[in-house]
């Protein structure tokens, strides 16, 4: 794909009329999929595919145009002349785009990270199959490469290649019980994996008891990665961005406007290096391997993209147009796994949150249920699923004031999006155990 995509680039600049610019980029999977249901492969298929998108610039306007491309160097070459052909017929009609800035500077990288996949998926698969044998087990895993690639006709190439996989999958008891695990990353371990399976049945045992309903109040809780995967997934919607910042649209507008602070135990960084997306954004702006977000519990730097860091004058750090974080990083802390319970004591062990919003935006404050394998905890010890409940809490309440501590184990959670193709948006988040967290109903 990496040399397909350039030959494209090259033929494409051929085309350009005087003072046009064209920028190009590039998105491509081979990816496969294997649906399971009751502990049985259901639905097994391979995806292969490449996404071009076009941008003609010229005279303070841009055009852009997406395209599939075949493979087929004859067949897309064509696609890519009558692309441009449309594009330059639009341009001269749109307004121009008094934001419009892509880079001008030319930064050529290049990163491809090894395949280090089990050659034989039908290892995993058997691996997946024997662990939910007597058990419904249902999910989805998925693994492959995926590629990112720009050009510009400034001369400037940029290409990233990762690997990965990811097995998201629950075990259903029955109604609305079911315990919800995720298992990714670059390396299929089985000793990890079995040992996230045996955690996954413990849970799935604990829950065949009675189930308990708790009357609302403050309780001390334990928000496992997936369940602060949650607040985080709703934080990073606005929460970041420098055109946010400006706008008052930010969550964090306490942390802007008043200097409110998290536990000082708290640091997110959007750590480019380490993570799935790529290190270059659609207008050519090479990303930093890291945006220090939060650090000490204070408000860092703001992600700026292209548009934004023209109608502010301040430099282009990457960030998409959203100025969303693509591979947030929350660091852990000094609670060891094993120990959580323990950290916990008395109260409610939480798997999964759902159906997040804000109850009050400017505050950030936060309202969701409780989902799947909660359990209420005595002693350090599981006594039984606590039937679903509501929350509602700041995010300075929960990461700040009420923090007790961070587990010492992050763990890895890619976006399960596979909308026009598998999604490179990732956290990596600790587990968290929080005193008076507020249950409303």
């Amino acid at each position: 794909m990496h040399d397909y995509f350039y030959e494209l680039a090259d033929f494409a600049e051929t085309l350009l009329k005087a003072r046009e610019v064209l920028l190009l980029g590039f998105f491509g999977e081979e990816s496969s999929f294997v649906r399971f249901n009751r502990s049985a492969v259901r639905q097994a298929g391979a995806v292969e595919q490449r996404q071009l998108a076009l941008h003609l610039v010229g005279e303070g306007r841009r055009v852009t145009t997406h395209l599939t491309a075949s493979g087929d160097a004859a067949l897309d070459r064509e696609r890519v002349r009558k692309a441009l052909d449309g594009a330059r017929e639009r341009l001269g009609v749109v307004p121009e785009d008094p934001y419009l800035h892509y880079a001008t500077e030319v930064r050529s990288t290049e990163s491809v990270r090894a395949n280090r996949l089990p050659e034989d998926e039908g290892q995993v698969v058997d691996a997946i199959v024997k662990a939910g044998e007597g058990r419904d087990l249902v999910g989805i895993y998925m693994a492959g490469g995926i590629h990112r690639g720009f050009a510009n006709s400034l001369g400037q190439r940029n290409w990233f290649s990762t690997y990965s996989h990811h097995f998201d999958w629950s075990f259903h008891l029955d109604g609305d019980k079911a315990v919800k695990c995720a298992y990714a990353g670059f390396v299929w371990n089985p000793a990890e994996f079995e040992e996230k399976m045996a955690r996954a049945k413990a849970e799935l045992e604990a829950l065949r008891r009675s189930p308990r309903t708790l009357e609302p109040g403050r309780y001390r809780v334990y928000l496992a990665p997936q369940a602060l995967e949650e607040v985080v997934g709703l934080l990073r919607w606005g929460g970041f961005g420098l055109g946010a910042r400006h706008t008052r649209r930010t969550p964090l507008l306490r942390m802007v406007t008043d200097g409110a602070v998290l536990d000082p135990s708290v640091r997110m960084v959007e750590d480019t290096r380490g993570g799935l997306s790529a290190g270059f954004d659609e207008a050519g702006f090479v990303k930093p391997d890291q945006v220090t977000l939060i650090d000490g519990g204070r408000l860092g730097d703001p992600l700026v993209s292209a548009r934004a860091a023209k109608e502010y004058d301040v430099p282009a750090n990457g960030a998409s147009r959203r100025e969303s974080p693509e591979s947030l990083v929350m660091a852990g802390g000094t609670i060891p796994g094993q120990d959580v319970l323990a950290a916990l004591g008395t109260g409610i062990f939480i798997n999964n949150l759902w159906y997040l919003n804000y109850s009050d935006r400017d505050a950030c404050r936060m309202t969701g249920m409780t989902r799947f394998a909660a359990f209420w905890v005595e002693n350090g010890e599981l006594q039984a699923p606590v039937n679903v409940m509501r929350f509602d809490e700041t995010l300075y309440r929960m990461l700040g004031e009420n923090l007790v501590g961070l587990t010492r184990e992050v763990e890895l959670l890619p976006d399960v999006n596979t909308y026009g193709g598998r999604s490179t948006r990732s956290l990596r988040l600790p587990g968290a155990v929080v005193d008076e967290f507020v249950l409303t109903l």
